[in-house]
């Protein structure tokens, strides 16, 4: 299956990478500093268990989507709207759009512009790119994926087989709202947090107070998720814990784009929270602060 990865980051050159080493054409679609380094060498993944350069097809522009039959979406979930609208002229008619971003609107915000199905995925994957072209690969790697309406059971199967051929474990959710917000409550109790931090989820979650505000931010957003007609799972806080366990030495995606000096996603993490919350009448004073101090920090 040729497969194209828009957003070629850290998440996108961890699946893309996988299903490159298990056989299949792929062109990442990054920066130029990752594609330069792809070209001339390939992808340097530096898994848990193994270490390879593994070759590509790279690209800076969004037209090498063109005769993907399978097209990671991966851009950062502010670039949501514009990245969409930019790859639908180049989108082959009979490609599917698996969606993996942070954040639950994002599916929903891809297909408004394409006619294309688009399948929305919950990504477990700590992951970080270490250097120009070097993917490092810190712990998990599974996906849950799910329908919004226009991919079919035989789309979703036709994927769940190519990632799991690939090494890449995959779950098919028949309520994947339901995991898209649990995976919210997960980014809303670590991301700004280790971002405020800079420090790893394992050595983060063992600081005096850290475990009971990550408990006050997920009933905040599961609060949220419920007014909102969301079905939650019964185990959120205790999945929220077990994170910090299987990616100790991770850092969150927030924290890595304020140590490179990037802006963030927290507006459609904690502040998505917030701008819920407030709509349905529900308070949400720790994702409230934390949202905020984050804002802060990106000004610095």
């Amino acid at each position: 299956m040729r497969v194209a990865v828009l957003g070629a980051g850290a998440v996108g050159c961890y699946y893309g990478g996988m299903l490159a080493r298990a056989g299949h054409p792929v062109t990442l679609i990054g920066r130029a500093t990752h594609v330069e380094a792809f070209r001339r060498s390939g992808l340097h993944f530096e898994a848990l268990k193994f270490e390879e350069q593994i070759p590509v097809e790279a690209s800076t522009s969004v037209e090498a989507v063109r005769g993907a039959k399978l097209v990671l979406f991966c851009v950062k979930s502010t670039d949501t709207d514009t990245a969409a609208a930019a790859m639908a002229p180049f989108l082959d008619p009979g490609a599917l759009v698996a969606n993996l971003q942070n954040g639950v609107d994002n599916a929903e915000r891809i297909q408004a512009r394409i006619s294309q199905p688009v399948i929305p995925a919950c990504v477990y994957a700590a992951t970080e790119m270490a250097g120009p072209g070097h993917l490092k690969h810190h712990g998990r790697g599974d996906l849950v994926i799910g329908t919004l309406g226009r991919a079919t059971a035989d789309a979703l199967a036709q994927v769940k087989a190519c990632f799991e051929a690939a090494g890449v474990p995959v779950v098919i959710s028949d309520n994947v709202a339901s995991e898209l917000w649990a995976k919210l409550v997960a980014n809303c109790a670590y991301n700004a947090v280790s971002a405020i931090s800079q420090l790893p989820y394992g050595v983060m979650i063992e600081s005096p107070g850290v475990r009971e505000l990550m408990r006050d931010v997920t009933a905040e957003v599961v609060a949220v998720a419920k007014a909102d007609g969301i079905r939650m799972l019964p185990d959120v806080l205790e999945r929220v814990y077990g994170i910090a366990k299987a990616m100790p030495t991770q850092y969150s995606s927030t924290a890595q784009d304020l140590a490179r000096g990037k802006a963030t996603e927290i507006d459609h993490l904690n502040g998505y929270a917030v701008r819920r919350g407030e709509a349905l009448g529900v308070p949400t004073p720790a994702n409230r602060a934390l949202w905020a101090l984050v804002k802060l920090l990106e000004k610095k």
